[in-house]
């Protein structure tokens, strides 16, 4: 059987497209997130959500003991925000919230106000593998909007163009 490294394993994944989403959660020392560009619905009843979380991102700890996560999916013209939580910039932890305004919902982990959506979820399990945490989460609460989302492919972000019509 052949072996796949790291580099030919993101290449292949890389030619899926996703929207960019920010994790958060409120944790004991304030809020807390990370770019997470894994996640993904697991089924539709009950309503479950996954997350995979490097074991070295600080926002694991807040997942674990607030017991709770959203997923935040972020605007055509929110990459400043994406970079920010994705380790591009001298902002850490905390001073990562203050660059957009935020909100909660039914879990009390931040959302982002002005995102495409966001996915509200309790944490109903956390199974360790291969140096990341699948966090398996129920879908308690939710929110949409008509903005266009952020787009990541290739290695690239993209912006879809923003329109009033519905697609077919």
């Amino acid at each position: 059987m052949k072996t796949i490294d790291a580099k030919s394993f993101w290449s292949a994944v890389g030619q899926r497209a996703l929207g960019v989403s920010v994790v958060t959660a409120a944790g004991a020392g304030g809020p807390a997130g990370f770019l997470g560009l894994s996640s993904a619905h697991v089924c539709a009843d009950p309503p479950l959500m996954l997350v995979s979380i490097d074991k070295k991102t600080s926002a694991l700890q807040p997942v674990l003991e607030s017991r709770h996560y959203a997923i935040n999916y972020l605007a055509h013209d929110q990459q400043a925000i994406a970079d920010i939580f994705g380790g591009r910039s001298a902002l850490k932890g905390v001073e990562r919230f203050g660059t957009a305004a935020w909100g909660r919902l039914s879990t009390g982990a931040p959302v982002l106000a002005d995102a495409a959506g966001a996915i509200d979820c309790v944490l109903e399990e956390a199974i360790e593998r291969f140096g990341v945490v699948i966090a398996l989460g129920r879908v308690v609460d939710f929110s949409t909007s008509t903005r266009p989302p952020l787009v990541f492919l290739r290695g690239r972000y993209f912006s879809p163009p923003a329109t009033t019509e519905a697609a077919p």
